[in-house]
């Protein structure tokens, strides 16, 4: 007679093994979106028990009530940028702060009469939409291949995850101020509110689609490295490129990107496999991306690119263990 401790493949994880996944995505979002991307050094680690709250908080939220509401990728997309707009118009507001940091991010292609900049808010946005929630769902959903899309939290973790969200946010605001004062306007702040509920509106004006389209999808192989290729260009437009000639050609990447998925997500051949091979092509370009950069918090040379190796290496690791669950579902389903 069988264990009864033992359950079947099919059975309802139960104890630490039911929140795992969101427990890893919880850390895993913060992880890409700071230390992965280069900007936060590895003497700063600790910072990621600071900011896990803020970006975890968002993706468990963004995955979560689109996965509960019965929606695919397009539902994920606009509600990290509405993430995007939170962090960016309402936390840390650099979308409209003209000297943040120093940084002077508003003065290419600015726009006098909203106060932004026509290069920073599509670069700020974009890292956030696709880097800090898009690509570390795809990830986590694929280690986690037998769960990839049921809940793993019920309605009272979803709460605790918008709050985080909202408390994190507001720690994150709270320790910008400390070092720079700026405080954007009150129409600012309506219009950028505004704008994500419009977007996150939008968001459940997306069904998920089946595939629909002839023709067979590329390789996961073709999918990841045109997706790393993509992502490349869109890091390192702005190192040759300035004003709004860099916005014209993130506008030529958006376009190329879009299509691609698309088309490609809509053929019978589709996987997941496919979608895990266009998360890792992205998160592949941080790893490679984050070597040049100057930490903007943290120990700088050899300590920084120490820390930039140990990232890349655990962005390598978690991917090939997501191909290898990804396949272990693919074999149980055959």
């Amino acid at each position: 007679m069988p264990s009864s401790s033992r359950s079947s493949p099919n059975a309802a994880p139960r104890g630490f093994r039911r929140i795992a996944p969101a427990l890893v995505l919880f850390f895993l979002s913060p992880f890409v979106a700071e230390f992965l991307l280069g900007n936060i050094s590895i003497s700063a680690i600790a910072a990621l028990i600071f900011l896990a709250p803020m970006y975890g908080g968002g993706a468990l939220a963004v995955r979560e009530i689109t996965r509960r509401c019965g929606r695919g990728w397009a539902t994920i997309v606009l509600l990290a940028l509405a993430y995007g707009l939170i962090e960016e118009g309402v936390a840390i507001q650099t979308l409209f702060n003209p000297n943040y940091l120093g940084l002077h991010l508003l003065a290419e292609a600015n726009i006098p009469s909203l106060g932004m900049g026509g290069w920073w808010t599509p670069f700020v946005l974009t890292l956030h939409t696709v880097w800090s929630i898009s690509v570390p769902i795809v990830i986590v959903e694929s280690l986690f291949a037998d769960r990839r899309e049921t809940p793993w939290l019920g309605k009272t973790g979803i709460g605790v995850s918008i709050f985080l969200l909202l408390a994190g946010g507001a720690l994150v605001h709270i320790g910008t101020n400390k070092q720079d004062t700026f405080r954007a306007s009150p129409t600012q702040l309506i219009s950028t509110i505004g704008a994500v509920v419009v977007i996150g509106a939008l968001a459940f004006r997306f069904r998920k689609s089946g595939a629909s389209r002839p023709g067979a999808a590329p390789n996961p192989w073709v999918v990841g490295i045109a997706t790393f290729a993509l992502g490349l260009g869109f890091m390192c437009a702005h190192g040759v490129l300035h004003g709004w000639t860099v916005v014209g050609v993130y506008g030529v990447i958006y376009a190329i990107a879009i299509l691609l998925l698309m088309s490609w997500s809509g053929r019978a051949n589709w996987s997941p496999l496919h979608t895990l091979a266009a998360g890792g092509g992205a998160m592949l370009t941080y790893a490679c991306t984050a070597f040049p950069e100057q930490p903007v918090v943290g120990a700088k040379g050899t300590i920084d690119l120490a820390g930039n190796t140990i990232f890349a290496l655990i962005a390598v690791v978690l991917l090939a263990r997501a191909v290898k669950s990804e396949r272990k579902a693919a074999n149980r389903t055959i």
